[in-house]
């Protein structure tokens, strides 16, 4: 099965911008749709991006649209997070997960079986 490794997160001012990578071991990397979930001080963990198997469909929530853009390097079992003009709001930790791939698509809310540790994100303001 996938093993999931976040990095990249840190300590940023309101407005800064921060790149989050989730490395990839242990599975077929293009075997998965892949996402990012944050999980803010307490609240639920939230789906905010995911990606197709080949990268061709992505989809991100409303909240984050324009400002986050989700990618990822099949070619280094890589996926990133590309976080700008970033808000208080957006302080938690940031948490790579996957799911297997039946088809090239992103579901509206994708349902993921692997996690990674997180990576902490905190804006300030």
């Amino acid at each position: 099965q996938v093993q999931l490794v976040e990095s990249g997160g840190g300590l940023v001012q309101a407005g800064g911008s921060l790149k989050l990578s989730c490395a990839a071991s242990g599975g077929t990397f293009t075997s998965y749709l892949m996402g990012w979930l944050p999980q803010a001080p307490g609240k639920e963990r939230e789906f905010v991006a995911a990606i197709s198997w080949s990268g061709y469909r992505r989809r991100v929530v409303d909240s984050v649209k324009g400002r986050f853009t989700i990618s990822r390097d099949n070619a280094e079992n890589t996926m990133y997070l590309q976080m700008n003009s970033l808000e208080p709001e957006d302080t938690a930790v940031y948490y790579c997960a996957a799911t297997y791939a039946y088809n090239d698509d992103v579901p509206p809310s994708p349902q993921f079986n692997y996690w990674g540790q997180g990576t902490q994100v905190t804006v300030s303001s």
